[in-house]
This record gives C-alpha cells, sequence and structure tokens, in this order.
C-alpha cells in the first residue's frame, strides 16, 4: 500500500499543474474575452447592418475567439495542435458522409444568409403551411412563432427549395373584399357606397385609391373585388373592420347582397309554376292517386 501511495504521489507531482493552471486561466479570459467583443462588435455592427447580419457575425466572433482559446489552452497542457487538426479533419468527413441532411441545411443556410429573403421579425409564409413570425436565423434552421403562439423549426433546406412569402418586406399592404350584389342594383350607387365605406374608414390609404374590379356575372350575383391600402402594421385591423362597414353602408342604401338561388326559366311563354297542395300532404307534395298513370289519367 505504501508503495502504491509514493506512486500515486509521484505521478501527481509530476503532473504539469502550472500548465493546466495556464490552461484554465485562458480559458477563462477566452470566455470573458469572446462575449465583450461579441457585443462590442454587434452594437458597432448594427449601426450599418440589419438584425440578421448583426446576429450572424456576433455569433462567428464569439465562436471563433472560443476556439482560438481551446487550442491554446490545450497547447499548454502539451497536445500538438497539429495532430488534433489532422484528427478533427478526419472526423469531419466522417460526420459529413453520415450527416447528409445536417451538411445540406448548413450550405442552404449559408444561401439564406447571402440572399437575405428575410430577416428576423419579419413574418412569413412556407410553402402554404408554416406561417409565422422569424424568431432567428441559425446555420441549420429558421424558428419561427406562429400566430397560435405555436413554436415551429423549418430546415433551411425547405425554405431554399420551397416559395416563401414575406408580408412584412414593404410597408404597405392590399385587401382584397370579393363581395357580390343582386343583378338589379345600379352599379354605380354600388360604386358610392363602396368609397364611402373605405372614406369612412381611417386604415384606409386615400393613396393608392381604393379600386373596384369588375369579376364576372355569377349564378346569383354580380361578382366585384373591391381593393384597398393599408399600412402594414393596420392591414389586420382593417381586414376586420372594413366588411363590416361595407355591410352597413349596403344596408343604409338598401343594396341587397344575393344568396345563392335557382330559376327555372324555358321560353318567353313560360308562365308561373303552379304549385298545389295536397288535403293529406305535410309536405308541400300532393298524394299520388293509385288509380292515375304517370300521365295522370284515370286508368
Amino acid at each position: 500500500m505504501g508503495d502504491l501511495g509514493t506512486t500515486l504521489w509521484s505521478q501527481l507531482l509530476a503532473f504539469n499543474w502550472a500548465g493546466l493552471l495556464r490552461a484554465l486561466i485562458i480559458l477563462g479570459v477566452g470566455m470573458l474575452l469572446a462575449r465583450v467583443v461579441s457585443r462590442a462588435a454587434g452594437r458597432v455592427l448594427a449601426l450599418r447592418l440589419d438584425l440578421h447580419q448583426t446576429t450572424i457575425l456576433r455569433r462567428v466572433i464569439f465562436y471563433v475567439i472560443v476556439g482560438l482559446a481551446i487550442a491554446s489552452a490545450l497547447h499548454q497542457l502539451g497536445f500538438r495542435l497539429g495532430v488534433l487538426l489532422g484528427a478533427a479533419g478526419i472526423l469531419t468527413v466522417a460526420i459529413g458522409f453520415a450527416s447528409q441532411t445536417s451538411a445540406s441545411n448548413l450550405i442552404s443556410g449559408l444561401f439564406l444568409i447571402a440572399e437575405r429573403p428575410f430577416q428576423i421579425g419579419d413574418f412569413i409564409q412556407v410553402a402554404n403551411e408554416a406561417t409565422g413570425e422569424v424568431l432567428s436565423i441559425d446555420l441549420l434552421s429558421v424558428k419561427m412563432r406562429t400566430r397560435d403562439n405555436l413554436f415551429v423549426r423549418v430546415p433551411n433546406e425547405t425554405l431554399v427549395k420551397a416559395q416563401v412569402t414575406n408580408y412584412s418586406r414593404f410597408p404597405i399592404r392590399r385587401y382584397d373584399l370579393m363581395l357580390g350584389v343582386a343583378y338589379r342594383e345600379d352599379l354605380d350607387r354600388v360604386r358610392e357606397a363602396l368609397e364611402a365605406a373605405a372614406d369612412a374608414n381611417p386604415l384606409c390609404l386615400e393613396e393608392p385609391r381604393p379600386q373596384i374590379f369588375f369579376q364576372g356575372f355569377g349564378a346569383s350575383s354580380v361578382d366585384l373585388q373591391f381593393s384597398v391600402w393599408a399600412l402594414r402594421e393596420n392591414f389586420l385591423d382593417l381586414r376586420n373592420s372594413l366588411p363590416l362597414e361595407v355591410k352597413k353602408e349596403f344596408d343604409a342604401r338598401g343594396i341587397e347582397i344575393p344568396f345563392p338561388h335557382l330559376s327555372l326559366y324555358a321560353g318567353s311563354g313560360t308562365g308561373p309554376f303552379p304549385v298545389t297542395r295536397g288535403a293529406g300532404a305535410e309536405d308541400g307534395t300532393r298524394e299520388a292517386d293509385p288509380d292515375q298513370d304517370e300521365g295522370g289519367r284515370k286508368g
């Protein structure tokens, strides 16, 4: 037991405690320096770049400084950096073959950073599926928050391949209200009513002016499209308020919004179809006489 204790003590004394202390100091100083430099660089970059680019560059600066600190600490412990770099290269190639999807997402993330179809804070829709606010743009995926406050992670490869709609790119948006009016209505009166509803709504922009587009003669109505413009931040409020004001304006002017109906017509000489009700029928149809054939004649 005494020989074992002597051996352990000799090994402890032979250990490079000075190198370990220097390595710990280098790691601590490196972590602190990485945080300070990345934050300072972020404040400077924010004056010229957007939030997306600033966030990416801050992360790059932070990880580069941390990597240099780790390499210096390993060098103090006696590790040969050349051997470590060679092993890291082999490991990277092996991981790349094993995770081709991650490599594809990484390359796609670089394309997103270079192309900048959206940035943090934008409201986007991905291929008619995920819709929400962009929370972060990382090298492998984009994190989003949907309208119902759900967290969605979308791989970068999906964003590169799919159609992405950015609702926050431009300062104004157009709202298209689809409606129909009865055939007997005067379209000039309809136009006046729609313009009055737009003028009464403070969220509608005066320029570009609201427009009315003829969509066609429908089965039960004349179909129109009423298009108005609003600021991006007021779009949802306009979408909720304008239909109510149009309905009130139509009711005040006596303009009919028809419901679907079917008209039976067989030429100019067609008169009204008689509707009769049998004495014993409660459902609006005449009871059939068993003594009559299909033509209504007595047998």
